[in-house]
Parts: structure tokens; sequence; C-alpha cells
């Protein structure tokens, strides 16, 4: 069921709409922009019901701070007012806004008009997913990647929970690629994707391809004990693939797996950390691949040889 949050400082009013929308939305009332800004940045609402008119902070800027934020800015926000004006219509729109319900609520408007934004939402999740999935492996792609890092970095900053970024890439993939050919490495990239991800099963755990063989994964609230011993267990069951490899350089394909744990802080740069996953990484490759390599919210390295 699709979620709408209703901001309207009238409690009248906003039971009105809830009346006439709840039998086919869950609906979420917010009597204050500032408590409606809070639902909107927690919650997965498809639609926003704003009324421009409230103490305080007004409709109008709300809807600018939704706009701003990246976690809110793609839901779409109908205004609700009895403001009649033409330029009022006009600004409004020009902030963003999708549409306009006017006071007093005539239901079948309401639903009418709601209905026809919920379904072009979702149409537009829909082309916004396939645009964000790699086709060859069925994981998400850079593109995805790029937006949800960022989300949730600002996510484990707010919360002061761990944050862990993981990279990792098949071992020797150009000798395999020139051993056994493109069409074959690409099986090998969407079945180390798939044993991967079939260990990534937890809502905040995320899995993308960052380039060619290379992923990266992301986790939220866990150690780097507990993350460490996870990426083991992932680097185990992609080499009990078992896929050959060229025998000159490896038996099986295997991958090595470097990442760090930190609790970011509001001054704390996520590419600076990147960049230390990416270094475990390389030393993991360095030191005789096919292991982890991590460091820890200490910066301790933790080595699985």
């Amino acid at each position: 069921m699709e979620k709408i949050l209703i901001v309207d400082d009238s409690i009248v009013q906003a039971a009105q709409l809830k009346a006439i929308l709840e039998d086919e939305y869950e609906v979420t009332v917010a009597q204050t922009a500032s408590e409606g800004l809070h639902h909107a940045s927690g919650g997965s609402f498809s639609l926003v019901l704003l009324d421009v008119v409230m103490p305080g902070m007004d409709g109008f800027t709300l809807l600018k701070k939704l706009q701003e934020e990246i976690i809110t800015q793609s839901i779409p926000v109908i205004l609700i007012t009895s403001l009649s004006a033409v330029k009022d219509e006009e600004y409004g729109l020009m902030l963003g806004a999708v549409d306009y319900i006017t006071k007093p609520f005539n239901a079948p408007i309401v639903r009418a008009r709601v209905n026809t934004h919920i379904k072009l939402y979702r149409y537009r999740r829909q082309v916004e997913r396939q645009s964000m999935t790699d086709q060859l492996t069925g994981v998400a792609n850079r593109r995805r990647y790029d937006q949800y890092s960022i989300k949730k970095w600002k996510e484990a900053i707010r919360l002061r929970i761990p944050f862990s970024i993981c990279m990792f890439d098949i071992d020797r993939f150009k000798v395999y690629n020139d051993t056994f050919g493109h069409p074959a490495g690409d099986k090998v990239i969407a079945a180390v994707a798939q044993a991967a991800s079939s260990h990534l099963q937890r809502s905040t755990d995320f899995l993308a391809r960052y380039g060619g063989e290379e992923f990266a994964a992301l986790f939220l609230g866990d150690t780097s004990e507990q993350i460490f011993g996870h990426m083991k267990k992932i680097r185990r069951a992609i080499e009990g693939l078992h896929i050959p490899h060229d025998p000159s350089v490896s038996e099986w394909v295997t991958v090595s797996i470097g990442g760090v744990t930190v609790i970011p802080e509001a001054e704390s740069s996520y590419d600076f950390f990147l960049k230390i996953a990416d270094t475990m990484l390389y030393d993991a490759k360095k030191h005789g691949r096919n292991q982890v390599v991590w460091a820890d919210e200490r910066m301790k390295q933790l080595w699985e040889r």
C-alpha cells in the first residue's frame, strides 16, 4: 500500500483528507511543518499533501526544504489551499508542487488527483529502478550506488551509527578474459554478483557493480568485526563456486576484499573513507589476493591471513 503524508495544522481538515484517502492508502498526518519535514525525511512516502497556510513555517517554505533535500526531493507534493490568487498557484508550481487541491474538499476530485499523481510516481520509480540496475548482474549500477551512498552516509551521521564501505573485485580477471573469452568473463561477473547478493539479504545491506569486475557494498549499524566476519564468508562462498581459472595463476576464480568501518560525523568526508576502503583492497591484492583486509573504527587493520 502506497504511503501518503498529510501536513495540515487543522485537525478537522486533516481528518477529512485522511477519511477520503485511507481506504486506498496508508495515511500519516503531521500538524506542523517541522513535524512534516521529520516524517518526510524518515519515511518512504509516495505523495505529500501540504497545507499552504500554517503558523510558523508555511507550506511554501516547507516545499522549498523538501526540494532541497536529496532524500525528499523526488516526492511529489500537492498543495492544499483556500487561496484563489493565480500568483499563489503560480508560485507553488514554480517551487516544484505538482498540483493544487482547494478547500473545501470535493472527495471525488481529491481521490482523482491523488490517484493520478500516485500512478505517475509509480511509473517514474519503475523507470528509475530500471535505469539504476546493472543489466548483466541484476544488482545496482554505479548511478544507483552514487545516490544511495550519499543518502545512507547522511543517515548514519544523523543516527550516529557505524557505516561500512566495502570494495572487492575478481582476482586476475584480465587473465581470465584473455584465456576464456569475454562471454565467459561476463558469466563470471554475474555469478560473483549472485553469490555476494545471496549473503546480503537485510534491508540495510547494499551491493552495486562499481565498474568492470569491481563491486561496492555498504552496511549500516554493524561493527567492523561483524562486517569483517561477514565479508570472509562471502569471499569463501565465491571461491566455493569452484569456477576454474587459468591454472597458471589460480585454481579457482576468487575475489579480494577491502573495506572500512567508521562512525561518521557531520564533518566526515565519504570520499576520504572510500579511498581508505580502496587502499585496503589494494593491500589485499598486494599481499596475495583471495583475502579480506579491513580498517576498523580505530583505523587498525584486520587481516584474514
